[in-house]
């Protein structure tokens, strides 16, 4: 494609932020909406749950269809779902059209999530990709990391409902972004079919590799959005904490996140995706552990976003390597990769959260003890298949 344009890569940035900065900017009005629809915790958690469910589903045939479409048609067909979603949300007179404008919200925006990806894909050199993938989480960062903020101000001031009327307006400039994007995929491939597409994700599955980078990238996701959707309820619940004061405790979150993002794109090609991807497991165990042992004996907010902070840390080392493992297994199948990592990012994610909201006692006990369990799980996913490799790496060598 030749050079890059800075608003070629502003346009990936806007367009992957879209969805994020839809599900960051609504936590700080969970107990809100939870109360102005007098519903218990568990139905207000829907909102949450089925919109990531919604992203996962939809991730499935994003990629697919942007191999044998193109990225460009499938992305703009998105963010106008992305579009509707908003206004139904905006208007929704029950909790039920809101869970329904969620998932339609949702489902738009994710095609930012995968085809971004996709599109980095096709226009930079399998080395760079991690390093590329970094600067863009950490520049798309900036808007989830201001979305708390924004979003407890608005509804502090303004009512719950205008924080869709906020994403209605940035899907709008998102949108014609988009427009002005040029297309990266030329050599379409046929549309798989429903078997077709099952037997590409199969194949990928059977990839040791790929299983391993994806099941750790989703346990990570499943234990931030595990937090970002339970830690409203405690702090400002339980602990009196106001949305305006949220949103600025959770910019150190966002804050902490960037960091990592920017030393994996410093030093991801020299260390190398496996070790990174492994340091930032080992870190996430240790800050859900420390979380869960200091609210336990400190309940105060700073005992839940101090070590936070550290599983911030952590998701930004490993989440562009593990996503740069994943897609690398098979370039030629890099939109289908990138959508079955996506689905079980947000699957795992969904199925968590909803078990947490339905746990709830009344004390964070049920989100740290979830968190914890994620974080094993996502370092034990990556013992089969680094032993697997290290294993058919010493025939070769002989």
């Amino acid at each position: 494609m030749g050079k890059i344009s800075p608003l070629f890569l502003f346009t990936l940035v806007i367009v992957t932020a879209i969805a994020p900065l839809a599900m960051q900017i609504f936590m700080p009005a969970l107990p809100n909406i939870q109360e102005s629809f007098g519903v218990s915790l568990a139905v207000a958690q829907l909102t949450v749950s089925v919109s990531m469910a919604s992203i996962a589903l939809a991730t499935l045939f994003y990629g697919p269809y942007s191999d044998r479409f193109g990225r460009k048609p499938v992305m703009l067909v998105g963010l106008v779902f992305f579009l509707i979603g908003s206004a139904l949300c905006t208007f929704a007179p029950d909790i039920v059209t809101l869970i329904i404008g969620r998932a339609v919200q949702a489902a738009g925006g994710a095609a930012g999530i995968v085809l971004t990806r996709a599109i980095v894909r096709d226009v930079f050199e399998r080395d760079q990709v991690a390093s590329v993938l970094a600067y863009l989480i950490m520049a798309m960062v900036v808007a989830p990391m201001l979305a708390p903020t924004i979003g407890g101000a608005i509804t502090h001031y303004f009512g719950w409902r205008a924080i869709f009327g906020f994403l209605g307006v940035a899907g709008v400039g998102a949108l014609l972004l988009a427009l002005r994007l040029p297309e990266t995929h030329r050599e379409t491939t046929p549309l798989p079919g429903l078997a077709g597409l099952l037997a590409s994700f199969a194949a990928l599955l059977r990839s040791p590799t790929f299983t391993g980078y994806s099941v750790q990238g989703a346990c990570s996701m499943a234990v931030f959005f595990t937090f970002a959707s339970t830690a409203p309820h405690i702090v400002i619940s339980l602990m009196g904490v106001t949305t305006v004061e949220y949103g600025l405790y959770f910019m150190l979150i966002s804050v902490a996140f960037m960091g990592g993002n920017f030393v994996a794109a410093r030093i991801s090609q020299r260390v190398g995706v496996k070790r990174m991807v492994l340091a930032g497991a080992v870190l996430s165990l240790i800050g859900t552990l420390a979380l869960e042992i200091l609210v336990a004996i400190w309940p105060t907010p700073w005992s839940v976003f101090a070590p936070a902070m550290l599983l911030a840390s952590a998701s930004g080392l490993s989440g562009p390597n593990s996503m740069a493992g994943a897609i690398n297994v098979n370039p030629r199948a890099a939109g289908a990769a990138s959508g079955l990592m996506a689905f079980m990012q947000m699957m795992t994610g969904a199925i968590v959260v909803q078990i947490v909201g339905m746990l709830d006692d009344g004390t964070p006990t049920p989100m740290t003890v979830a968190m914890v369990l994620c974080a094993l799980v996502s370092l034990a996913a990556l013992v089969g298949p680094f032993y697997l490799e290290r294993g058919a790496a010493r025939p070769a060598a002989a």
